[in-house]
């Protein structure tokens, strides 16, 4: 099949499920992956044709994307922060509200040059690993419950050249804190999302990303950040920082309960203007 054909068959095949913007961009990712050929080869040379086990990749790719498995679940990674990840359905996607949390704290290692940091929650990994890269002096550490994840974060950490402390536990299981250290950042972009919410996310976010990176009880939509609020009680570093991402509705909550447990908090918008990230400092 020649590449314009097969090109314009994805745009049919996929506008009705994700409007034509999106099903661009969606299509142009694919092909680039692969078959190498961006958007400008496809004006360039439509007629080139495409070779039979290219073919079969892409057949497999259309039937995914119609079943609306998410693309970078498709073609195996994503990007964060300028750099590559892999994933898979045992890990969240990494999203840009997650970069703007990761810019948060750069910019804060950057003035104080601390030197220890725990990501709870890793997924990926794409929070430790972007931060390693950007120091590599400093002692990164990452807890996730899921060994799945695990693995696709020790992959990620492998593929860009850096060490990071990997841990399995369940963080809301408080003995398993023993094992852990002091830390002068302690950084999280935990299940925030109630149960009751579902039916308002798309169809390729509730039925391939993880639940259990994703959802928490309605009864205790706070518990992650009730969580890390005792655990930075004992583990938090003098002059130390916490930094979380948070449900658009519920920072302000999140910030109260910080500043009722003794810490002092700040909160921050995202680029869509919506209040996404707290950050909280003990005086010690």
């Amino acid at each position: 099949m020649q590449l314009r054909e097969f090109y314009n068959l994805f745009l049919t095949e996929l506008k009705p499920l994700y409007g034509y913007g999106e099903t661009s961009a969606v299509s142009a990712m694919i092909f680039e992956h692969f078959v190498g050929k961006s958007k400008g080869d496809i004006i360039i040379d439509p007629h080139h044709i495409i070779e039979k086990e290219k073919v079969s990749l892409l057949e497999n790719a259309l039937l995914q994307l119609k079943r609306q498995v998410p693309v970078q679940y498709v073609i195996g990674h994503a990007w964060f922060a300028g750099l590559k990840f892999k994933v898979s359905p045992a890990v969240l996607i990494p999203r840009p509200e997650t970069e703007e949390l990761v810019k948060e704290v750069v910019s804060y290692i950057k003035t104080n040059g601390n030197s220890s940091l725990l990501d709870i929650g890793t997924g990926s990994g794409c929070i430790p690993i972007t931060v390693k890269k950007e120091f590599p002096e400093t002692n990164v550490s990452a807890i996730d419950i899921s060994g799945d994840a695990l693995s696709v974060a020790r992959e990620n950490a492998l593929a860009n050249n850096v060490t990071i402390q990997w841990l399995q536990q369940d963080f809301l299981e408080a003995h398993h804190w023993e094992r852990l250290s002091q830390y002068d950042v302690i950084v999280s972009n935990p299940p925030y999302i109630p149960e009751n919410e579902k039916e308002l996310l798309d169809a390729n976010v509730t039925a391939h990303e993880p639940h259990i990176a994703l959802f928490v009880s309605d009864k205790r939509a706070l518990i992650f950040y009730e969580k890390i609020a005792a655990f930075g009680a004992e583990h938090l570093a003098k002059n130390g920082c916490i930094f979380m991402e948070t449900h658009e509705f519920f920072a302000n909550e999140v910030g109260l309960y910080f500043s009722g447990a003794g810490y002092k908090t700040v909160i921050k918008k995202d680029i869509f203007g919506k209040e996404r990230m707290v950050m909280a400092s003990l005086s010690r």
